[in-house]
């Protein structure tokens, strides 16, 4: 998406950018996951969020809320 993160031991430095860019990313945990749908929330361009599994798990009509809100976002069959 275009953010600046390096990674040491178990620490992340995130350095700002101007922008994100809409991308392909995979939820691997829940919070994570919730993350990147706001991240592409506010992407510029198209986003697509894989293995919904973990946020289906803890926050129930997570897109549907998020749609009550304004949020461009659909949920695709597979």
């Amino acid at each position: 998406m275009g953010a600046d993160i390096t990674v040491v031991d178990r620490n992340a430095f995130v350095r700002g950018c101007e922008k994100l860019n809409g991308a392909t990313v995979v939820a691997c945990d829940l919070r994570g996951g919730a993350a990147l749908v706001l991240a592409a929330l506010s992407a510029e361009g198209r986003s697509e969020v894989l293995d919904l599994s973990h946020i289906d798990r803890g926050y129930g009509m997570f897109e549907y809320k998020l749609r009550t809100l304004g949020a461009d976002i659909s949920r695709l069959a597979v």
